[in-house]
């Protein structure tokens, strides 16, 4: 099962790529998933949805030993990804992922049986307004608690670190269930010791199914992983999984299965191999 649990981080501010490069890249996927990278008009924007495309294919490949050609990524309704393969007798009965980007980076995590969150945030100072102003705004998503404890962080650079810190984990919680933004992220409430031993309660009460982890990567860039069980997942979500009901062993075992620390992989790691042979040739030629 331990094969099952991936955590994997691409760094998009070094890769540079020519047109030619990005077409290459663009060009290991199927041709129906291009709209979704090629409507973006920045650079930027269409690395971050090109290298959040090749990491799921890349994934499935390794995981499931699935061929490129072979693999099928849907959505569901509240546009979650997941893999048709997962469910082909796979020794990894649920095996689900998610992915996030932001700044930086985009990163990616699987499980083999418990529902996947995953949500990386930079601490990105605003431009046009003040921290107290920006974080006003997102006042009705949090807890009294939770709003308490930002607001008497510190310094401002102190308090907008906690605020993207628990949004972090709250986005995590709500992509692993596979709902959408609009679920009541107000009645999620973490507790924490330092950030360690992370727990949650919905409506008050405290949720134990559920294991979550933050870590600080360069360049003031925060991701939380949300573990949890299949039962939690919306409707939509639960026909994408083979199980949603586990024995009180199986979740036992799923559930603290040891967490792994984020592997850094380069665009080129996700390119099948026979494409980055025709794309060095290529090169050799002009």
């Amino acid at each position: 099962m331990e094969k099952g649990v991936e955590r994997w981080m691409v760094d998009i501010s070094k890769w540079n790529p020519s047109p030619r490069d990005f077409s290459a890249a663009l060009s290991a996927l199927p041709q129906q998933e291009h709209p979704s990278i090629t409507r973006f008009v920045k650079l930027e924007d269409r690395k971050r949805a090109l290298v959040s495309r090749l990491l799921q294919y890349t994934l499935v490949h390794e995981v499931l030993g699935i061929p490129y050609d072979k693999i099928v990524i849907k959505r569901t309704l509240e546009g979650k990804p997941y893999s048709e393969n997962g469910k082909l007798g796979s020794r990894f009965p649920n095996f689900n992922f998610n992915v996030s980007h932001h700044g930086d980076f985009v990163a990616i995590a699987s499980e083999p049986l418990c529902l996947v969150g995953v949500d990386i945030v930079c601490c990105i100072k605003p431009q046009r307004k003040t921290v107290p102003e920006f974080i006003q705004s997102f006042t009705s998503y949090f807890s009294s608690l939770e709003w308490h404890m930002i607001v008497t962080a510190g310094t401002d650079d102190e308090i907008l670190a906690e605020f993207y810190r628990y949004w972090c984990l709250k986005e995590a919680y709500v992509k692993a269930i596979g709902s959408g933004v609009a679920y009541g992220l107000d009645k999620v409430e973490f507790h924490h010791t330092n950030w360690t031993n992370i727990s949650i309660k919905i409506d008050g009460q405290p949720v134990k199914q559920w294991k979550f982890w933050l870590s600080e990567h360069p360049k003031k860039h925060w991701v939380s992983v949300a573990r949890g069980h299949p039962r939690s997942a919306v409707e939509s979500y639960k026909r994408a999984l083979s199980l949603v009901e586990l024995d009180q062993d199986e979740y036992y075992k799923a559930i603290h299965l040891p967490e792994k620390k984020f592997v850094i992989r380069t665009v080129e790691q996700l390119i099948p191999a026979p494409l980055v042979m025709d794309t060095l040739v290529k090169r050799t030629k002009t």
